[in-house]
C-alpha cells in the first residue's frame, strides 16, 4: 500500500472513454488483476486472457473487498460497489498502475529492447556499459530482474503492467537511474508497457517464433512495432528509436516512425557500422565508425550475430549521451550471458555451447558464429516445445542440418505433447533435405547425418562422447533455463550441469 493515498478520480485522470458508475470520490489502497491479491477497499481489473476470464472470479474479488470493478461489460454495480465500464482493460489497468505507483518511469531512463533474437545480451551490454561509467542500473528480461546487488526471478520476459509499475517503483527505490527492459511482442500485444514513460526503444530483428500466438509474421511485426509507432511517440518525452538497417523490417520502422532515430548495422547507411572485425574463438574485435567519432570494440562475446547486438548496445548508449570510450569499457568489462553461446570445456577437449536458441534464425546464427571458429566438425543437439508453433520445427531441424555436420534430435519442453510426436516434425525437415539418420557407431566413425535421442540428458552426453578434441558441440534451445516442462510438471533440469557432467565422463 502507498502512504497520501489516492483517491479513484485521481487515478482515473486522463483514462479516455472510462464511464464511471458509483462513487468516485474514494480512497484506492490498491490494486489487482488476480483476485486473490485484492485488498480491502481495493480495485479490481477484469482481464480477458486466452485461456481463463477474470469476470469469473468478480464474486471472490468481491468478497475480499473490492470496492472498484474495471470492466468492459455492462455490469450492474453491486450494493457499495463503483463499476468502471472501459473499452480496452488492459489499457486501463496499464494506466491504473503507471498512476498508482506514481509513474516511476518518469524518474528513471528507461529502455525498451524488442525483436526476435539478441534482446537478452543486448540488455547485458548496456547493463555492462551503465554500470562501467558509474550508473544503478536495473534489468527486467528473460533471465531474471535485477537491479544492483538484488534479483528477482523472471516468470515471464516482460511482466504485467501492476508488476512491471511495482517494480519500476521499487528499483527507483534501490537508486536506480537506469532501466533496460525487454520487451516481448506478447506484452507490446497485452499492453503491458503502455502509459510508461520510454526514453529510447531498441529493435534489433524480426524472425519467425511465436507464431503459435500471432497468427502472421505481419501480426507479429505490427506488436513489435507498437513500442515506435505508438509508445514511444506518445510518451512526449523525446523518446528515440534505435533501429538495425540490417533487417528490412528495421529499414520499414525507420521510415515510418516520428520520433528521433539512430541507425546501426552493416548497411552502408548505418550511422554506427564495422569498419573492420575479426572473430577469434574466445571473442570479437572491432573498429565502428558512429555520428560521435571512431571507437574500437573488444568483447568476450564471440560471432557475427553478437557484433549485432554490440553495435545495438553501443548506439543506444550514444543516443543515451554516453562517450564512445565509455561504451566500449562497458563491452569490454561483459564477461558472457547465461546460456547466449555460453563456453564449456578446457582447450585440449571438444567445445562446448549452450545457448537459448530456439528459432530457426538463431539457431542459423548461432551456427554460423560457431562455423567462423573452424571446428573441424560440428554437432547441435536440440528439440522444439510442445503446445508451441509447430511449423517451426521442420525448419530447426533444416537450420540444424544445413550448420552442423551431425544433429542429435531430442526433447525441450514436451509440454501436453507426446515429445516422439515433437520429434517427427523436426525430422519431416531433415528427410526434405535427404538428411540420413545415422547410428551413434556410424556417427562415433565421423559419418554425417542425424540421430534420434528423447531423452535430453543422454543427447547431451551422446553429442559430447561422439566429439573429438577440435569438434564444437551446440546444445541449443533451453539457455539459462533451468527447468523442463512434461506433461503438467516442471522438473529441475539445466543444460549447463548436463553438459560439465559430460565434459567430466569425457576427460575421465
Amino acid at each position: 500500500m502507498h502512504s497520501d493515498t489516492q483517491t479513484l478520480r485521481e487515478l482515473l485522470a486522463g483514462l479516455e472513454g472510462c464511464r464511471i458508475f458509483g462513487e468516485e470520490q474514494i480512497p484506492v489502497p490498491g490494486v489487482a488483476y488476480h483476485s486473490r491479491e485484492v485488498v480491502p477497499g481495493g480495485v479490481f481489473v477484469a482481464l480477458k486472457g486466452a485461456k481463463t476470464d477474470g469476470h469469473r472470479f468478480l464474486d471472490a474479488a468481491l468478497s475480499k473487498g473490492a470496492k472498484v470493478i474495471v470492466t468492459e461489460q455492462d455490469l450492474a454495480p453491486p450494493p457499495g460497489v463503483t463499476v468502471v465500464r472501459v473499452p480496452d482493460a488492459r489499457y486501463a489497468l496499464a494506466h491504473l498502475s503507471a498512476a498508482f505507483y506514481r509513474h516511476p518511469s518518469k524518474e528513471l531512463v528507461l529502455v525498451g529492447i524488442t525483436g526476435t533474437n539478441g534482446k537478452t545480451t543486448t540488455t547485458y551490454l548496456l547493463e555492462a556499459i551503465l554500470a562501467a561509467a558509474g550508473h544503478r542500473v536495473g534489468v527486467v528480461g528473460t533471465v531474471n530482474y535485477r537491479a544492483g546487488e538484488r534479483t528477482w526471478p523472471a516468470a515471464v520476459t516482460t511482466p504485467e503492467s501492476l508488476d512491471l509499475q511495482m517494480l519500476l517503483r521499487e528499483m527507483r527505490g534501490h537508486d536506480v537511474s537506469h532501466v533496460f527492459l525487454e520487451v516481448s511482442s506478447h506484452a507490446l500485444d497485452l499492453r503491458r508497457v503502455d502509459c510508461a514513460a520510454f526514453d529510447a526503444g531498441v529493435f534489433t530483428n524480426l524472425s519467425q517464433d511465436h507464431l503459435d500466438y500471432h497468427r502472421e509474421m505481419d501480426d507479429y511485426f505490427a506488436a513489435k512495432s507498437r513500442l515506435f509507432l505508438e509508445i514511444l511517440a506518445n510518451g512526449g518525452s523525446g523518446g528515440i528509436a534505435v533501429l538495425n538497417l540490417d533487417d528490412p523490417r528495421g529499414e520499414e520502422l525507420h521510415r515510418r516512425v516520428s520520433v528521433p532515430v539512430l541507425t546501426y548495422g552493416n548497411h552502408p547507411r548505418s550511422q554506427v557500422r564495422p569498419v573492420t572485425t575479426n572473430f577469434r574463438t574466445h571473442g570479437l574485435e572491432a573498429r565502428l565508425t558512429t555520428p560521435a567519432g571512431e571507437m574500437e570494440i573488444k568483447s568476450r562475446l564471440v560471432g557475427p550475430f553478437n557484433l549485432a547486438n554490440i553495435l545495438a548496445a553501443a548506439a543506444t548508449a550514444l543516443a543515451l549521451g554516453l562517450a564512445p570510450e565509455e561504451a566500449a569499457r562497458g563491452i569490454a568489462a561483459l564477461k558472457g550471458v547465461p546460456g547466449r553461446l555460453e563456453r564449456f570445456g578446457p582447450e585440449e577437449g571438444p567445445a562446448v555451447f549452450v545457448d537459448y536458441a530456439h528459432t530457426p534464425a538463431a539457431l542459423a546464427s548461432a551456427l554460423k558464429a560457431l562455423r567462423a571458429l573452424s571446428f573441424s566438425r560440428l554437432i547441435t543437439v536440440f528439440g522444439c516445445g510442445g503446445d508451441r508453433d509447430r511449423s517451426k520445427r521442420p525448419l530447426m531441424g533444416q537450420a540444424a542440418a544445413r550448420g552442423s555436420q551431425l544433429v542429435v534430435v531430442t526433447s525441450d519442453n514436451p509440454r501436453s505433447e507426446e515429445p516422439l510426436d515433437i520429434i517427427r516434425d523436426i525430422e519431416a525437415g531433415l528427410k526434405a533435405l535427404n538428411v540420413p539418420r545415422v547410428s551413434p557407431a556410424a556417427a562415433k566413425k565421423g559419418k554425417s547425418g542425424y540421430l534420434v535421442v528423447p531423452d535430453r540428458r543422454e543427447a547431451i552426453r551422446l553429442a559430447v562422447e561422439l566429439a573429438k578434441p577440435g569438434d564444437g558441440v551446440l546444445v541449443a534451445g533451453k539457455g539459462h533455463e533451468d527447468y523442463q516442462i512434461r506433461g503438467n510438471e516442471r522438473l529441475h533440469f539445466d543444460d549447463r550441469e548436463e553438459v560439465l557432467e559430460a565434459l567430466k565422463e569425457y576427460h575421465r
